[in-house]
């Protein structure tokens, strides 16, 4: 059964909080490259949640309009 966008864009954002949680460990040892490359995938992770997001707003606003 495929995932809904609302469920892809949770993902997407819990898979944003995990890199952000990980670049700032990366960062407290110093490790201030890996700190770089984790925040960068944070960012996509972001980003692409948000896409999703917008996605399932829109599919929930043809859904409501379908009920009608």
């Amino acid at each position: 059964m495929p995932q809904s966008p609302h469920d892809r864009a949770a993902e997407f954002h819990n898979k944003a909080a995990h890199a952000h949680e990980a670049a700032a460990t990366a960062h407290g040892k110093g490790d201030h490259l890996t700190a770089h490359e984790l925040s960068k995938q944070a960012h996509e992770h972001s980003r692409e949640a948000h896409e999703l997001s917008v996605q399932a707003l829109e599919h929930g606003k043809k859904s409501a309009g379908q009920q009608q």
